[in-house]
């Protein structure tokens, strides 16, 4: 259901070269320091193909609120959203949302959960742009909390609301070159098109999902529906086999010491 032509965008990405955000010292680069400057450059190119269509996140939730001046409330704002999925992916927290006005607007959030929406007719459609410099080996990047998706299945589950979200991911393959980063492939996933069991969770890291977006399964052709069931029987069976390896290592062991 996407709008987006993403094998144009890939196509496009290639060879493309952004500023290296720390040129004058030429430190070490982190992870999100490296991503920032593809990241605008996928967005402003995905704004130039369809202005009326892409936003930041945050961008969305004023112009949103903007439009509908009337709705003050938290509940009124939250009823501008016929998605109950985009609702919860997307909103901020209720004090946010309450105290947001013209004069107080959202400002960009790294834990938004999008880097960039588009938004047609209803259809949320959300992009996360990822790097990986592939001149060095490195772990997977964190991508979506797994208590999140959990949480997002639930709502798709008891809601019906099979129709109205799809999530996915750019990666950019860069090398440095001077002063320049240089984009030298570029791959997408879409996350309900990866087979729920392939999803590693790392749980010492905040529960985060890890993958790179090159590597990301894309095998999955049930429904949305049966994602989300399929979703969560893994993570279900995954968070009970973590809570039975912290009691036996521990709980277990020092268990004894409290008992009386």
């Amino acid at each position: 259901m996407s709008n987006i032509s993403y094998v144009k965008i890939l196509s496009w990405l290639e060879n493309k070269e952004v500023d290296r955000p720390n040129a004058a010292d030429n430190g070490t680069l982190s992870g999100h320091a490296a991503g920032e400057p593809f990241e605008k450059l996928v967005y402003r190119h995905l704004k130039e193909l369809y202005p009326n269509n892409v936003y930041k996140q945050y961008e969305f939730l004023n112009d949103l609120y903007r439009r509908n001046p009337e709705s003050i409330t938290i509940k009124d704002r939250q009823a501008l959203f016929n998605s109950p999925v985009a609702l919860f992916l997307l909103s901020r927290g209720d004090a946010a949302t309450r105290d947001w006005d013209i004069q107080n607007v959202f400002e960009e959030k790294q834990n938004d959960t999008a880097d960039i929406l588009f938004h047609k007719n209803e259809y949320f459609e959300l992009i996360d742009v990822k790097t990986r410099n592939i001149s060095k080996a490195a772990q997977a990047p964190n991508i979506i909390s797994a208590y999140k998706v959990a949480q997002m299945c639930a709502i798709i589950l008891d809601n019906q609301d099979f129709d109205t979200v799809g999530i996915n991911y750019v990666e950019v393959d860069w090398l440095p070159k001077e002063d320049k980063l240089v984009c030298t492939q570029a791959h997408y996933g879409n996350l309900f098109k990866a087979t729920p069991n392939t999803l590693y969770i790392n749980w010492a890291a905040a529960m985060q999902i890890q993958f790179h977006v090159s590597e990301l399964d894309q095998t999955y052709t049930g429904t949305l529906e049966e994602w989300a069931k399929a979703y969560l029987k893994m993570f279900v069976a995954s968070a009970e086999h973590r809570c039975d390896i912290m009691y036996k290592k521990y709980v277990k062991p020092f268990k004894k010491y409290v008992e009386e």
